[in-house]
């Protein structure tokens, strides 16, 4: 009877907490697993690309194609679910972005630029196709996995900044003083969350991939296609479920 006389306060003091938790939940709940895959899958591709140039089988290169064009297509899902979350920051939290929107801000602009610079450099790598020399054009995913990584660290170092608020001061009205940005993203918890999600991407993306080619080669299409398709990612998920 306590627990349902609590809920039903914070419900009464606060009538829109619950709506816009499960808002955000529902929206992060579909980005986490698309951004999964700007941060592992480029590596994958890279593998399989490389493998390619390097014993010339063209079933690498012809997976590697197909993963690219998978990767963009993810990665536009990735862009318009993320730009759904930025507003939800502030208007489902305005008081969390308005008083500390400038201790926050330096990570979001970084996560943008990153943003830009696997968008720029995917497309040159979609557009590279047959138009580059073969080691530029693999070269060009190398930005591609940085920056994915990149703006996944400057995300998480915010939420790691919320279980340890640090970087600034608040004056005697409560109001935010001497922001210091690099203390807020290099907080004690930040590389430690990054690390829990750098590895859990290479694990969801690793073995949701895998398990396409998984049900091919169940199927009866056991060729090399599906055997290298199902290696690769699951090599990967593999290795980071064991870290």
């Amino acid at each position: 009877m306590m627990a349902s006389h609590m809920v039903s306060l914070v419900g009464s003091v606060t009538p829109g907490l619950l709506p816009a938790r499960q808002q955000m939940a529902l929206s992060l709940g579909w980005h986490i697993v698309i951004a999964s895959f700007g941060v592992a899958f480029p590596a994958m591709i890279f593998v399989v690309h490389r493998r390619a140039l390097r014993s010339g089988v063209p079933v690498a290169l012809g997976l590697a194609r197909r993963w690219s064009k998978v990767a963009a297509v993810l990665f536009a899902l990735g862009a318009v679910s993320g730009t759904v979350l930025s507003f939800e920051m502030g208007l489902l939290w305005p008081g969390l972005m308005g008083r500390f929107g400038d201790v926050l801000g330096l990570p979001f602009a970084i996560e943008g630029l990153a943003f830009f610079v696997e968008a720029i450099f995917l497309g040159i790598y979609l557009y590279g196709w047959d138009r580059l020399s073969p080691k530029v054009h693999l070269r060009t995913l190398i930005p591609v996995a940085i920056a994915g990584v990149v703006g996944a660290y400057c995300v998480v170092s915010v939420n790691a900044w919320m279980n340890d608020p640090t970087g600034f001061v608040l004056d005697a009205s409560g109001e935010v003083q001497s922001v210091d940005p690099v203390a807020v993203m290099l907080n004690r918890t930040a590389l430690l969350q990054f690390a829990h999600m750098w590895i859990g991407a290479f694990m969801v993306v690793g073995f949701l991939v895998a398990s396409v080619y998984a049900v091919g080669i169940l199927r009866g299409r056991n060729d090399h296609h599906h055997r290298l398709g199902f290696l690769v990612p699951f090599a990967f998920a593999s290795l980071a479920a064991v870290v």
